[in-house]
């Protein structure tokens, strides 16, 4: 009877093995490394006049607290900020209302891809951080100069400018760099929304934690502002 041949390992078929195993690993974790960068929460801005918990740059130390969700180039925001911003801000300042104002993004689609709400809400963030004293002046000046929907909108240089206006230069770095762009995406996520639609919009307002319907604002501010 013939001797069995021995059989020996073959190290070509395990090389590739192993090499398949390696890569499918490294796949795998760039997959998850992308997905954990792509939910993460993004730089979180750090100032005095900025709510940690909820994103919010407050003004005032009032008991009654009203919370305002804006997008920069909202037309509506705009019609709001013209009948009521006067009004809350100076509320504010004589510490009858603190007012909290969280700027949020919808409508970057509307700005022909240079994503302008992000870009107007990060500023703010910026200014908020680099220059809290600045902040409503640089929040006023960007509804006073607000460009139209479907408009490119104002560029990088142009927030830079007003941010130099307002008093808060040293905001332009955190400006050109987007540095809490994902902090914006991550709060705009946050938005109270209508439980008649289970959407949310802007301008949205709370009122001590409760968000009111858009009909009833100047009536529940008539109860607070007289």
């Amino acid at each position: 009877m013939a001797a069995a041949k021995s059989s020996s390992p073959n190290w070509f078929v395990i090389g590739v093995s192993a090499a398949v195993v390696v890569v499918l690993a490294v796949l795998a974790f760039v997959v998850v490394f992308l997905n954990n960068q792509a939910t993460a929460p993004g730089t979180a801005p750090k100032s005095a006049i900025v709510n940690e918990d909820t994103g919010a740059i407050s003004f005032g130390s009032g008991e009654d607290e009203i919370d305002t969700y804006v997008d920069f180039m909202c037309p509506i925001c705009g019609q709001f900020e013209d009948a009521y911003g006067e009004q809350l801000q100076t509320a504010a300042a004589d510490d009858k209302i603190t007012l909290n104002i969280h700027p949020i993004s919808i409508l970057d689609r509307a700005s022909q891809g240079t994503e302008f709400s992000t870009r107007a809400a990060n500023s703010m963030y910026c200014v908020a951080v680099e220059a809290p004293d600045s902040a409503l002046d640089y929040f006023n000046l960007l509804f006073a100069n607000q460009p139209e929907e479907n408009t490119a909108g104002l560029t990088n240089d142009q927030l830079i400018d007003f941010a130099t206006q307002s008093g808060a230069d040293a905001a332009a770095d955190c400006i050109t760099d987007g540095t809490y762009s994902r902090f914006v995406a991550t709060r705009t996520d946050e938005t109270p929304v209508d439980p008649a639609t289970g959407r949310f919009g802007t301008p949205t307002v709370a009122i001590n934690g409760d968000r009111i319907d858009n009909a009833d604002i100047q009536t529940e501010f008539a109860k607070i502002l007289g």
